[in-house]
C-alpha cells in the first residue's frame, strides 16, 4: 500500500485549494474503515492533525481550519481530499495523509500561501 498526495501549490491569501490523497494497493474493505486523515507540519513545528475520518465515518476537525476546510472521501477511488478554502499564511506547511489502518504516512506535499 501507497500513499501518493497531490494538489498543493502557492497560493495568495483568500485562495483555495484541493488536496488529494490516493490509496493505491488498499482493499475497499479496508479503505472504508480506515481512520483516513490530514496532518500538517510548518518549518520549526511539530507534525499536527489537520482533519481526520474515525473509523470510516465520523471526522474531526482541528480548531484552526473549522469552517474552511473540508475532507472527504472517494471510496471507489481509494482517494481521500481536502478542500481548502480562506487560506491563511498559517497554514503553509508540508500536509501529509496517513492511514490509521496500516500506521502508513504519504510523501507529502508543500502548501505555501504568501499574505
Amino acid at each position: 500500500v501507497q500513499l501518493v498526495e497531490s494538489g498543493g501549490g502557492l497560493v495568495q491569501a483568500g485562495g483555495s485549494l484541493r488536496l488529494s490523497c490516493t490509496a493505491s494497493g488498499m482493499i475497499l474493505s479496508v479503505f472504508t474503515g480506515d481512520s483516513l486523515g490530514w496532518y500538517r507540519q510548518a518549518p520549526g513545528s511539530e507534525r499536527e492533525l489537520v482533519a481526520t475520518f474515525i473509523n470510516g465515518a465520523a471526522i474531526n476537525y482541528a480548531d484552526s481550519v473549522k469552517g474552511r476546510f473540508t475532507i472527504t472521501r472517494d471510496n471507489n477511488r481509494r482517494r481521500i481530499y481536502l478542500q481548502m478554502n480562506s487560506l491563511k499564511p498559517e497554514d503553509t506547511a508540508v500536509y501529509y495523509c496517513y492511514s490509521g489502518a496500516r500506521q502508513l504516512w504519504g510523501q507529502g506535499t508543500q502548501v505555501t500561501v504568501s499574505s
